[in-house]
């Protein structure tokens, strides 16, 4: 009689808590260093400073990159002529795509991107957003839509990836 193999279950990979510190994503040729935001007074999202060449922010109200759950990570597009703006050009990821975030502690959680959403400012899924997550997760989120008429951008832009490796 033969023994029967044991299967066991399978086990999302993440992290222990760390705050990031910079990420990359080579698809783009960019990196830069990461900043820690919160929610405002009014309990909105906090985001990071608008001048040209501002740094991405993180979301402190959510888990850290790697950890179980959303990170999330926040950032300007600040021009339309060229890549002055941290998330400049992110619409242009595509499934499979990598990004990685280095942490405080010395550690690197490595992401891939499995979708991209744009949402009208109006409707923004919030929940869909934020919700938790049964592995680690990363959020990249930015404006998008710029309408000449009103100066203003009318849509979000959501990039959605999957801790795939840590190093």
């Amino acid at each position: 009689m033969q023994a029967k193999k044991a299967t066991l279950p399978e086990v999302e990979l993440a992290m222990e808590p760390s705050k990031p510190v910079g990420f990359s994503i080579p698809a783009l040729d960019r990196q830069d260093d990461i900043i820690k935001t919160g929610l405002r007074e009014d309990n909105t999202l906090e985001v990071p400073p608008e001048h040209e060449g501002a740094p991405a922010s993180w979301y402190k109200g959510s888990p850290s990159p790697g950890e179980i759950g959303p990170a999330v990570l926040l950032g300007h597009v600040n021009s339309l002529a060229d890549e002055s703006g941290v998330f400049y050009n992110l619409e242009s990821l595509v499934e499979g795509d990598t990004i990685t975030v280095d942490r405080e502690d010395g550690s690197t959680a490595i992401f891939e991107v499995y979708k991209s959403e744009l949402y009208p400012k109006n409707e923004f899924p919030t929940k869909a957003v934020y919700q938790p997550t049964e592995g680690a997760e990363l959020r990249l989120i930015t404006c998008d839509g710029f309408t000449e008429s009103s100066g203003e951008f009318v849509e979000n832009l959501v990039v959605y990836a999957k801790l795939v490796d840590v190093r």
